[in-house]
């Protein structure tokens, strides 16, 4: 399976300022400047080899949409952040001669994991099928919402695809394009779900918009039976740990470093973290990532766990 990052920023979209790229820009000719680049074959090297991530790229400002290519002929998605318009562009450019069909698998209905939706082009397109699955009653009603006046110009009802509806339930596996998929109860306000994708051997799961507290024993065990054996994890890093068990505490979002501990728990292979504070420019997502990167290492047991930020755009090969 592959996995396609299309949003990965929570609570609100963000964009690079002016500001934010002349500070790449200065970062940049400086140290070229001190490692005497004077070509453009040297340039090209240079670039590739010698700048850090957080000055040569960005790890974007689109809300959650992650894409999951299963082999299947049918798309399926987690969630409608804004990336969702992105990520509606591929499906729309890589349409062969059958009919659109999109999986949507959602967390939650908070605004920032389907803002994307009404931007989503095949949902305008007759004859496209679209399938939104989750575990809330009241994901119909939001979909609609927020295309009623005077929010949105365009009411859902003039939406020219097919869509439906398809509440699943906490702890039961259902078939979706041809993945094994099952909901967990995440700790969050107005409640979310995470899912375990399981195709061929292969493990993802998708965590988004959960707290742990890890003195809940039953809780911490639950995750971890969750987690088990995942070839990949998408989780939600969003706080610095101590602003989530202190200033931020209950309001929904985990932290890096707990993230290590329940996937060194549950012997995962790689814990993607996901869902970036929206404050945090790219220097500080991946300061984070180093010091995330340096607990590992701390506290690693028999088997090196992979530790990655996602960005969008960014693709993870399971």
């Amino acid at each position: 399976m592959l996995v396609r990052f299309w949003g990965t920023r929570g609570s609100i979209p963000v964009a690079l300022t002016s500001a934010d790229i002349r500070r790449k820009v200065e970062a940049a000719l400086s140290l070229a400047i001190a490692r005497g680049v004077n070509s453009a074959d040297k340039l090209q090297s240079f670039i590739d080899n010698d700048l850090d991530f957080s000055i040569s790229q960005t790890y974007g400002g689109h809300s959650p949409c992650v894409e999951i290519e299963t082999g299947h002929a049918e798309h399926l998605v987690c969630d409608m952040g804004s990336g969702a318009r992105a990520f509606g562009g591929r499906v729309m450019s890589a349409r062969n001669s059958g009919p659109i069909v999109v999986n949507v698998v959602m967390s939650h209905v908070h605004w920032d994991h389907i803002m994307g939706f009404p931007f989503f082009a095949p949902a305008y397109v007759a004859g496209a099928r679209i399938r939104i699955f989750g575990c809330h009653d009241v994901i119909e009603k939001a979909f609609r919402l927020q295309q009623s006046a005077p929010c949105f110009p365009v009411d859902f009802s003039r939406l020219s695809a097919d869509i439906e509806f398809v509440v699943l339930e906490a702890g039961q596996t259902v078939d979706i394009a041809g993945c094994q998929v099952t909901p967990k109860l995440q700790r969050h306000t107005g409640d979310s779900y995470g899912y375990r994708f399981e195709r061929d051997g292969k493990v993802i799961v998708y965590s988004t918009d959960s707290e742990h507290k890890l003195e809940d024993q039953a809780e911490t065990e639950s995750f971890v039976a969750f987690f088990r054996n995942a070839d990949l994890v998408i989780f939600d890093a969003m706080y610095s740990l101590l602003d989530a068990v202190s200033v931020k505490e209950d309001w929904g979002h985990s932290s890096n470093m707990v993230g290590v501990e329940l996937a060194q728990l549950a012997n995962v292979k790689h814990l993607c973290m996901f869902h970036h504070e929206p404050a945090f420019n790219d220097e500080r997502i991946e300061s984070i990532l180093d010091e995330t990167t340096r607990f590992e290492k701390l506290t690693r047991g028999a088997r090196r766990l992979i530790v990655s930020a996602a960005f969008d755009g960014m693709e993870i090969d399971v």
